[in-house]
């Protein structure tokens, strides 16, 4: 018996998927894209190939966040020379750009590397309820 291993047929009919981030925990809303952006909810799954769908997310500005995650969160940056770390917290990145608060939460899930980059550009995150995808039909994700 041979080990199934999927061909490109297989991975040319990716969805698209449209996520409302209205009321939803960070956390568990960026556990769910980034197993879609993988691929694990499809039986042709394989680690080292990029088998996920598209995400759309919307309302990114209304996501929700539980505990003192908005003042003890800190997202750090380093410009490379000395004394260059900055440091912002969750409320200010939210308050400025709120996208990048659930990007860095996927990205953090994502594998590391040529593949988790190539993953990573299937999801698109928007501040409003709009979006530019409307021609590939993006269904809800559950």
């Amino acid at each position: 018996m041979k080990t199934y291993h999927p061909t490109k047929s297989d991975l040319d009919s990716r969805k698209w998927y449209l996520v409302d981030a209205q009321d939803k925990t960070l956390g568990r809303l960026a556990v769910r894209i980034a197993s879609v952006l993988r691929g694990k909810h499809k039986p042709v799954y394989t680690p080292s190939i990029d088998t996920g769908d598209f995400v759309v997310v919307v309302n990114a500005e209304k996501i929700a966040v539980t505990g003192r995650k908005l003042d003890d969160k800190v997202y750090y940056r380093h410009s490379g020379y000395p004394g260059g770390i900055k440091a912002t917290t969750l409320r200010k990145l939210l308050e400025t750009r709120p996208e990048e608060a659930l990007k860095k939460a996927v990205w953090g899930m994502l594998p590391k590397g040529r593949l988790g980059r190539a993953m990573f550009k299937k999801l698109k995150v928007y501040t409003g309820s709009e979006h530019p995808h409307k021609a590939q039909q993006p269904e809800p994700l559950n």
